[in-house]
């Protein structure tokens, strides 16, 4: 085999084992949190998607980001405060149902469940994710510690990973030792400021490093050449085409 080849041939096998995760489905070309934009990253060849969720005054959970639904509809209201069928009737690109997103997955691919709220919302996920017939391809990740502990106690066979960020950048190994105590099957935490030696500390204790949300190709590489298991971008399609 040619050298230059057995220099390629890793770095090619080591940028397709980091997962690409299209962060709200492809939401740099339709709107977030949509069935379109979940079928348009699967189209894109995602490997994974994340959503965001929510649920409503009659306890169906919703796929959104806001609290309420100012800013993707123009017209104000409280998630929690409204019956899923008004939500659901606003102009634009209709809020889905959880379920529905659900059962857009394609076989060997895996769907980031983001849980915006606490943990009132558990009483309705736990047995919608129990009940799931694709429950083995779902990850729940959240800032809410407590959610993250929650669903992992209360449904040990889906991995969870806990969400942080920081603005200055670095982050300590407490955040290790606790997901470690808890059970817990990894970190996802905002790019800047992590390092390789963080995320061998991560996969040392036997979990996994993933990162958001991460436009850049350049960082991108540099990420998955310090080990990260899984990038968020909101161009999964063309993100993977600029790692080849």
């Amino acid at each position: 085999m040619p050298f230059l080849l057995l220099i390629i041939l890793p770095m090619i096998t080591q940028a397709q084992s980091a997962m690409i995760i299209a962060h709200r489905g492809a939401s740099y070309d339709a709107p977030e949190n949509t069935l379109a934009a979940v079928n348009l990253a699967w189209e894109q060849n995602a490997d994974a998607v994340e959503v965001d969720i929510h649920y409503s005054l009659d306890h169906k959970i919703m796929v959104i980001h806001d609290k309420d639904t100012k800013r993707t509809s123009g017209k104000k209201m409280l998630v929690k405060e409204t019956l899923s069928s008004v939500l659901r009737n606003l102009e634009g690109e209709k809020i889905p149902f959880i379920e529905e997103v659900i059962a857009t997955i394609p076989e060997g691919k895996t769907l980031f469940i983001e849980v915006k709220t606490d943990t009132s919302i558990l009483p309705y996920l736990v047995p919608l994710l129990e009940s799931s017939p694709k429950i083995s391809q779902i990850i729940v990740i959240s800032f809410d510690w407590d959610v993250c502990v929650g669903v992992k106690k209360q449904v040990p066979g889906i991995p969870v990973y806990y969400l942080r960020y920081t603005l200055s950048g670095g982050y300590g190994d407490k955040w290790i030792d606790e997901a470690e105590k808890a059970n817990l099957d990894g970190l996802n935490f905002r790019y800047k400021g992590i390092k390789k030696e963080y995320i061998d500390a991560v996969h040392r204790a036997g979990m996994k490093m993933f990162t958001w949300t991460v436009d850049d190709p350049d960082t991108a590489r540099k990420l998955i050449d310090s080990g990260i298991d899984g990038i968020t971008t909101n161009r999964p399609g063309w993100m993977k085409d600029q790692l080849r």
